[in-house]
């Protein structure tokens, strides 16, 4: 380790077991230092000016660092490459390179947001097999499949048009939910390269986490090992793994493609009874992606999984529509009534069960499928209660994704700041500030992120004609600002970004290295020191906050990744 000091200072060398108190230095006043210095502690002093303009000796603060200029040739910046080549395994599949680009730079500049989004993802995927589990009616698994596989697009559904009750009910539609789940029956691999990604990141943190216990610590190595970037950025693996897992369905072209394709082939009832192809009657599909552009719903028409926090409203009211004509017609159906009134129930033969309910029972003109999925008029008399424009357990869902995404960003940032924080000369200086200033942030742009979804849906609040919303002033102001905390934390978010990846090769390229950012002025201000010489007694000390920081980073690593496994995969109903 080299270092050049620009110019030679007074030097106090506190070791030889003096109690705590105040040190004397040398000075032309000698007047006492003004810091408690504790037994054992090896100081500096440097010359400094006083306010009066006088000379005296006071410990390394702010005012007595100007000029001081120390260059260390330490750390290894190749600790920092593993976490960034991950990034490039995060899943994308927008329908062009800026939309990816700002995916990218929404992940690693807000991992509250990713990880809120991760989490919502596998949450929504468990409500929606909960909420159909109960129901036994034809092409129901498979609508759970195709709903929960289409979080990553823009859902509509058109609850009060006959096209959908014709999809749920008509025995002519099975193709078309057999055909849509089959194209959607697509996974991303685990690439070698993911993997190659993956086991670089764990070993360079296991390298990284042994050399902080193993090596000579020194003055000149104390700051600059790799153990607070390790963990800072250690959100990233069970985030990727996450989403791997998962494998979602964010191709742009090939998910739109395959719902043109299945819509092709759906069909509606008629007055006569005879079902016709959907495409021969109007352009209007039962269940579409939108392709609107408005500024206001912008996000929820990027594909890349990140967005999902933007989706998580209109998906659960388009699921709770698709839901009610299901249940409806589940209950019917377990009622023996079939959709032609003026017929009977007609049952299985035997050896003939190869369908749940016979198709002559799924058969019927356009007024008779429409009102086969409408709730009764006795059961609406006894529960006239309207449908919730927010959808059903979305608070329970939003406070738990929320609650995972806080503990992965502040259990691997935190673990970060607390290894900065309890190292010689403790408390917050420019690594410990930078640390908890990214997770400050993070949080900062998933707030406004959400808040912004909010306001976006809350502005759907409205009358519509001809599929164009007719605003209020109430819903037009929700919508502007929506747009506005939308930019601010994407803004913040890119800054982010460049702010956390300077951090770390600051770290490692000896930028923090300098006696202004060693003393920890933040927390000491005018009494702050720094120290120039590590005693045994103060590497015994670090261990504690070092092991606590790798158990918390890790910790709560693995604690994510186990919640994406418990939830992942949930059964589907039968």
């Amino acid at each position: 380790m080299l270092e050049w000091d620009l110019a030679l200072w007074p030097m106090l060398s506190a070791t030889d077991g003096f109690s705590a108190g105040k040190v004397e230095g040398d000075s032309p006043s000698s007047s006492p230092l003004p810091v408690e210095v504790p037994s054992g502690a090896s100081i500096s002093t440097l010359p400094a000016e006083s306010e009066e303009g006088g000379g005296g000796t006071s410990f390394v603060a702010e005012r007595s660092c100007i000029g001081i200029f120390v260059v260390v040739v330490g750390g290894n910046p190749t600790w920092l490459l593993p976490y960034l080549a991950l990034v490039s395994q995060l899943p994308f599949g927008a329908n062009n390179r800026l939309d990816n680009l700002l995916s990218m730079l929404l992940t690693v500049g807000s991992p509250t947001l990713a990880a809120y989004s991760l989490a919502l993802t596998v949450l929504n995927g468990h409500w929606i097999a909960q909420r159909f589990s109960a129901l036994s009616y034809n092409n129901v698994r498979s609508a759970v499949k195709i709903l929960s596989g289409l979080q990553q697009s823009p859902l509509h559904v058109k609850a009060d048009d006959p096209l959908l009750a014709s999809l749920v009910v008509l025995h002519a539609n099975d193709n078309y939910w057999e055909t849509l789940e089959d194209l959607l029956n697509y996974v991303q691999t685990w690439s070698i390269s993911a993997v190659a990604s993956i086991l670089w990141v764990v070993i360079a943190y296991i390298f990284t986490v042994v050399d902080s216990f193993t090596g000579v610590v020194t003055t000149s190595t104390l700051n600059s090992n790799g153990q607070a970037v390790g963990s800072i950025l250690l959100w990233l693996l069970p985030i990727v793994v996450g989403w791997l897992q998962i494998s979602p369905k964010c191709d742009h072209e090939r998910v739109h493609q395959a719902m043109e394709r299945a819509n092709k082939i759906a069909y509606v009832a008629s007055p006569s009874g005879e079902p016709r192809l959907a495409s021969e009657v109007s352009a209007k599909r039962a269940i579409y992606l939108s392709k609107g552009t408005g500024d206001v719903h912008r996000d929820e028409h990027c594909s890349a999984p990140i967005y999902n926090y933007a989706r998580f409203l209109p998906w659960t009211l388009a699921v709770e529509s698709v839901y009610y004509a299901f249940r409806e017609a589940s209950e019917r159906s377990q009622s023996y009534e079939p959709v032609d009134s003026g017929l009977e129930w007609q049952k299985w033969e035997k050896g003939d069960r190869n369908m749940r309910i016979h198709p002559r029972n799924r058969t019927g003109s356009l007024s008779q499928v429409s009102d086969y999925v409408k709730m009764k008029a006795i059961e609406f008399e006894m529960n006239p209660k309207p449908r919730s424009r927010w959808g059903p357990g979305v608070v329970s869902r939003f406070l738990l994704a929320a609650l995972i995404a806080l503990s992965l960003t502040w259990g691997t940032t935190g673990a970060a700041v607390v290894v900065a924080f309890f190292t010689p000369t403790k408390g917050i200086g420019c690594r410990s500030g930078s640390y908890l200033m990214y997770g400050v942030i993070s949080t900062l742009v998933w707030m406004l992120l959400v808040a912004s979804s909010l306001l976006a849906h809350y502005s759907t609040f409205t009358d519509s004609f001809k599929d164009r919303y007719m605003h209020t002033k109430a819903t037009r102001l929700a919508a502007v600002i929506s747009i506005i905390l939308r930019r601010v934390g994407k803004v913040l978010s890119a800054l982010n970004t460049v702010w956390i990846i300077l951090a770390c090769l600051f770290q490692f390229g000896s930028v923090f290295d300098r006696c202004w950012c060693n003393s920890s002025v933040f927390t000491w201000g005018k009494h702050a020191y720094n120290v120039i010489d590590v005693t045994t007694s103060d590497v015994e000390a670090l261990n504690a906050p070092w092991i606590g920081g790798v158990a918390l980073a890790g910790g709560c690593a693995i604690l994510f990744m186990g919640f994406v496994n418990v939830l992942i995969n949930p059964a589907l109903p039968d």
